[in-house]
């Protein structure tokens, strides 16, 4: 079974969210990664970059496919996670601690419209 912190909100695209004063830290869950596979790229947003909720930020190659990482509210990108570019695999041994992005937020009221861990924990259920 995959890990679910209870500290974090997520998304249907399975990105892990923390939020703090205004800033978000954004990865891949537990699950995503497993399902990935064997991360062999991560291709960063780079800093200043602006999105809007939705849009493709950045994205993950593992040896079975592709896959976009969305932002998952809108704003700017204040960080990238640079240690990814020479080390992908972190992403695979410690997801919730290898971020791939920091985003200064436009709309806190788009953190609330995130799953917490329950209701993350039912949506795989419901998928798998």
């Amino acid at each position: 079974m995959s890990e679910i912190r209870d500290d974090l909100r997520y998304t249907e695209n399975h990105e892990w969210v923390s939020l703090k004063d205004g800033t978000v830290r954004v990865g891949i869950t537990d699950y995503a990664q497993d399902s990935l596979g064997e991360i062999v790229y991560v291709e960063l947003p780079e800093i200043e970059d602006e999105f809007s909720q939705g849009e493709e930020a950045a994205s993950i190659e593992s040896v079975k496919a592709a896959a976009p990482v969305y932002a998952v509210m809108s704003g700017r990108i204040t960080k990238v996670n640079r240690k990814l570019e020479d080390s992908p695999e972190l992403v695979n041994e410690a997801p919730y601690s290898a971020y791939i992005y920091e985003m200064e937020i436009r709309d806190p009221d788009e953190f609330e419209h995130l799953m917490d861990s329950e209701a993350y924990s039912d949506y795989l259920e419901s998928i798998d």
